[in-house]
C-alpha cells in the first residue's frame, strides 16, 4: 500500500517528527471554503503541493513555491501528473532551509530487517546519476541508541544539529515498526536556519499483508489508476494488470506469470498482461480468460502452468472449458509441468487438438511468433 505526503506525515507527527503547519484542501472545494482556508496563510510563503503517489513531483510541476497559494491551487487542482489525477493538494508554510537532507528506514531485502539510510545530500537531486552522493546504510535490530546513531551520522557528514537530527532517526524507525512499513523516507529533512529539524517531506509504504492491522491507516491508502479490463477483474477477485503487448498470459503463481512475461520479452515478442491463475483461481478461468482476450491487441495466448500445490490437470481442465464456452479465434500455446501434468497435457490433446509443449521457452517462442514480428 502507497500513501501519500500528508498520509506520511500525519503518522511522523504522531511520532513527535516536526513538519511545517500546513493544511489539506480538495480539488473540488467551493471557492468560499477555499478561500478561507488559504486566508490562514496570511500572504506568506508556501509551498501548494500535489498529494499523489509519485515521486518527481518538485520537477514535474506538483509543487510551487508561492505567496499566492489561492492562485496555486486553482490551477494545479484537477490536473495530472503521470497517471494520477491531482484531488487534493497539500498547501504548508516555506521554511528558511540551510541543509537539506535524506533519511529513510526500508526492508533490507537481506537481512529482512530495518535499514536505515542518510545522506547529507537531500532533496529532489538525490537520485540524478550525474549527482555525487554519499549514502550511509545501516542495519538496526532494535531500537536504535540515540547516542550511538548520533556518531554514526557525524561520520556520515551530518551537519549540526547532529543530536537532533539523530533523534529525528530515531522517531522515524518507531514510526516505521509502528506502521508496519515497508518504507518511510523523509526528503528532504531540513535544518532550517535556526538549526531546528523538520521533515518537509514524507514517502510511506506499507506491507499489504499488514492492512488486518491497520486499518485505520488503510482506509487512506491511495487507490491506484486502473483500466476499465482491470476493474472488470478485481470485480472477480482476480490480479490482473492490462499492459501493452499482443502475447496474452495465463499462468499460475505471481512467480511463474512475471517469469513468462519476461521471457516473452526475452524473445523479442510484448506481453499484454499480468494474470496469475493458480489455486482455486481455474473456478474462474472464464471469467479470467474473457478478460485477457477483451484486449483487442492480444493475437495469440501462453498457458503456462508449474503444479505444485495446484495441480495441473485440475488448472487446465477450468481453462479448456473456458476455452470452449468462449471460442476464441486465437492460437494457445501450452506448457504444462508438474503434478498432474501427464492428464493435463493428455485433456490439451483430447479437447483443444493442440500438443503442448516440453518447454516453456519454446511455447512462448510460438506465442511471439504467432503474434506477429511487430512486437519486437
Amino acid at each position: 500500500m502507497d500513501f501519500t505526503e500528508h498520509v506520511a506525515k500525519r503518522l511522523l507527527s504522531r511520532h513527535d517528527i516536526p513538519t511545517p503547519p500546513s493544511i489539506l484542501v480538495g480539488a473540488n472545494w467551493p471557492t468560499t471554503d477555499l478561500a478561507r482556508a488559504m486566508s490562514t496563510f496570511e500572504g506568506r510563503p508556501v509551498a501548494v503541493k500535489a498529494q499523489v503517489p509519485a515521486g518527481g513531483r518538485g520537477k514535474a510541476g506538483g509543487v510551487v513555491l508561492t505567496s499566492d497559494p489561492m492562485s496555486a491551487v486553482n490551477q494545479m487542482a484537477g490536473s495530472t501528473l503521470g497517471v494520477h489525477t491531482v484531488d487534493q493538494i497539500l498547501v504548508e508554510h516555506q521554511v528558511d532551509i540551510a541543509h537539506e537532507l535524506y533519511l529513510a528506514i526500508a526492508v533490507d531485502g537481506s537481512t529482512s530487517g530495518p535499514l536505515l539510510m542518510f545522506s547529507p545530500d537531500g532533496g529532489v537531486d538525490i537520485e540524478a546519476s550525474d549527482t555525487p552522493l554519499t549514502i550511509m546504510a545501516l542495519s538496526i535490530g532494535s531500537e536504535p541508541d540515540v547516542s550511538e546513531l548520533t556518531a554514526v551520522l557525524s561520520e556520515a557528514g551530518c551537519p549540526e544539529p547532529v543530536t537532533e537530527v539523530a533523534q529525528v532517526a530515531a522517531r522515524l524507525f518507531a514510526a516505521f515498526v509502528d506502521a508496519d512499513a515497508e518504507l518511510l523516507e523523509i526528503n528532504p529533512l531540513a535544518v532550517t536556519g535556526r538549526g531546528a529539524v523538520v521533515a518537509l517531506d514524507g514517502k510511506l509504504t506499507v506491507d499489504d499483508s499488514a492492512a488486518g492491522r491497520q486499518e485505520a491507516l488503510a482506509r487512506n491508502a491511495s487507490v491506484p489508476p486502473t483500466t476499465g479490463l482491470e476493474a472488470k477483474a478485481a470485480e472477480h477477485g482476480l490480479r490482473f494488470i492490462e499492459l501493452d503487448g499482443a502475447v496474452g498470459v495465463l499462468a499460475n503463481g505471481a512467480g511463474l506469470t512475471m517469469t513468462t512475461m519476461d521471457a516473452i520479452t526475452h524473445y523479442g515478442g510484448r506481453p499484454a498482461n499480468f494474470l496469475e491463475i493458480g489455486g482455486d483461481a481455474y473456478t474462474l478461468a472464464v471469467p479470467a480468460l474473457e478478460v485477457v482476450l477483451a484486449n483487442p491487441k492480444v493475437r495469440s495466448l501462453v498457458v503456462n502452468f508449474c503444479g505444485a500445490f495446484a495441480r495441473c490437470d485440475v488448472m487446465t481442465g477450468g481453462v479448456i472449458e473456458a476455452w470452449k464456452t468462449l471460442q476464441p479465434d486465437i492460437p494457445v500455446f501450452f506448457s504444462i509441468h508438474g503434478t498432474g501434468m501427464d492428464e493435463a497435457r493428455e485433456m490439451v490433446r483430447r479437447e483443444l487438438d493442440a500438443e503442448p509443449f516440453d518447454y516453456m521457452d519454446d511455447a512462448i517462442k510460438a506465442a511471439v511468433a504467432a503474434a506477429g514480428e511487430d512486437q519486437a
